[in-house]
């Protein structure tokens, strides 16, 4: 796959960076790792069907952030994150839409109908307590996750999250929570920074337009889910002493 893309793609800037391993042709690397997981999915898709094991697996295809842009990945050539590269913060380690909202794919012969589609608003915890209610096992009362069998069988989704909530301690310290149409985010809070940004992504899907000034009570409400779900850690590095942690 390397050899394929060097040729398609032609001469390349060689990637020298400190904190990943020299690459004469990043481009062709990163596409040919495309293939290559693509080919492999194939492989088990193919596996499944020789054991007849196929028309019974749910398959579930999906990432856990957006697109790295570290390492040699040369995020303009590839277009990645379109259409959310538009700001600081696009990519993996922010919590901007470009490095938290990803597709899903579930695959499910019988069960799933194909080419359909769902705008249920769900996070990676959702997999597990949907597994259990697949295999009929109790979902643990010791998680935020809710089961989205019936939006994978295109029944009415009875359970749906209040709100989403994600913080993370890199780049400077940063909350979100999702409730419904509203995103709220903070960033830069190991600067102090504790202003919410507030973003209506019905309409701005790319975060341009701060609308905070305008709806303070949706602002306060958000704020008031940061305050509720933020758990000082026993680890030092995941700390928010500007939040309170000791």
């Amino acid at each position: 796959w390397v050899y394929y893309y060097q040729q398609k793609f032609g001469a390349e800037e060689p990637y020298t960076g400190k904190s990943y391993f020299p690459n004469l042709t990043p481009r062709a690397t990163y596409a040919a790792m495309i293939s290559y997981l693509d080919e492999q999915v194939g492989d088990i898709v193919a596996k499944l069907q020789d054991l007849g094991l196929y028309e019974n697996t749910l398959i579930i295809f999906t990432s856990d952030n957006g697109p790295t842009y570290t390492g040699g990945a040369d995020t303009p050539f590839f277009d990645s994150a379109k259409p959310f590269k538009t700001k600081r913060g696009w990519a993996k380690g922010y919590l901007y839409e470009g490095g938290i909202r990803v597709p899903m794919i579930a695959s499910w012969p019988g069960h799933i109908a194909a080419n359909t589609k769902s705008d249920h608003l769900s996070a990676f915890y959702d997999v597990m307590p949907t597994l259990c209610d697949i295999i009929g096992l109790p979902i643990p009362e010791q998680t935020d996750g809710i089961s989205l069998l019936p939006t994978l069988l295109n029944n009415s989704q009875t359970k749906k999250h209040e709100y989403l909530y994600w913080e993370f301690p890199a780049y400077s310290g940063q909350q979100a929570v999702r409730v419904g149409k509203w995103k709220g985010i903070r960033k830069d809070i190991f600067y102090m920074n504790l202003n919410i940004e507030l973003y209506d992504l019905g309409t701005d899907i790319q975060e341009q337009n701060n609308l905070a000034a305008q709806y303070p009570d949706i602002v306060e409400k958000i704020e008031a889910i940061m305050k509720q779900e933020h758990i000082p850690s026993s680890l030092d590095k995941f700390k928010f002493a500007q939040l309170g942690d000791k």
